[in-house]
């Protein structure tokens, strides 16, 4: 689903956002991203996204070589890729249903199809009451939710997360994660940057942790030393 071929960032100060990455992550994961701030998760998001070029390498994303995509053909690669940021990025004017609709709208969605599928996602996020609330009524989990179901609403086969607990207390946050979790059993691959410890230590999914620009420790699910605490991915 993703896969990262001798990937180097460079910017033009000189900094090192990644360093002859490879990586790949299978159709259906669950792979939490951790550093610290400056380590390169940020880079390996925008890389991702196409929001940044590679300075070196190749980037494999759901059979698409997107390192020799042009301009116009990147909308496309993105309704491929679902995105949850830490700050909700609701539209403020539009209720819960039209935060939605207007990720399909953007993509070409019929009118039908749009009133078939939005009041679908909202009741897998559990907003289906809210539907007509403004962002502003919302609690901050209710708005987090209302930017998972604008994510996956187009059936994108992949979920990227960025610190989507960041903003939340403790008992949200793990509101959050059960959603998250139901969407991966769905088969959507989720990659979740995240400095959560106490989150990435219990749910036991592959771990990958970034330090200046290097995959330090790539931890697969079940596949660690039982012996071995978690909390040593956060060094």
């Amino acid at each position: 689903m993703i896969y990262l071929q001798n990937v180097s960032k460079v910017y033009s100060n000189g900094a090192v956002g990644l360093n002859n990455t490879n990586l790949s992550i299978e159709k259906g994961e669950f792979v939490f991203i951790t550093g610290n701030s400056g380590s390169g998760k940020s880079t390996l998001l925008k890389l991702l996204l196409k929001e940044i070029e590679p300075t070196h390498g190749k980037i494999i994303i759901n059979n698409k070589d997107v390192t020799k995509l042009k301009p116009k053909q990147i909308p496309y690669l993105r309704r491929d890729i679902g995105i949850v940021f830490q700050d909700f990025r609701l539209l403020p004017n539009k209720t819960v249903y039209e935060n939605v609709a207007f990720a399909m709208q953007i993509v070409g969605a019929s009118g039908r199809d749009i009133r078939k599928n939005v009041p679908i996602v909202l009741g897998l996020v559990g907003l289906a009451r809210k539907a007509r609330c403004y962002p502003n009524e919302l609690s901050g989990g209710e708005q987090q939710r209302t930017a998972l179901a604008r994510a996956i609403v187009n059936n994108s086969p992949i979920l990227i997360a960025d610190e989507p607990t960041g903003n939340l207390d403790p008992a949200t946050s793990w509101e959050i994660m059960n959603c998250l979790q139901d969407i991966n059993k769905r088969g959507v691959t989720i990659v979740m940057a995240t400095h959560e410890r106490e989150i990435v230590n219990s749910l036991k999914k592959r771990v990958i942790e970034i330090r200046e620009g290097n995959i330090v420790k790539d931890i697969q699910e079940g596949g660690y030393d039982d012996e071995m605490e978690y909390s040593q991915v956060f060094i």
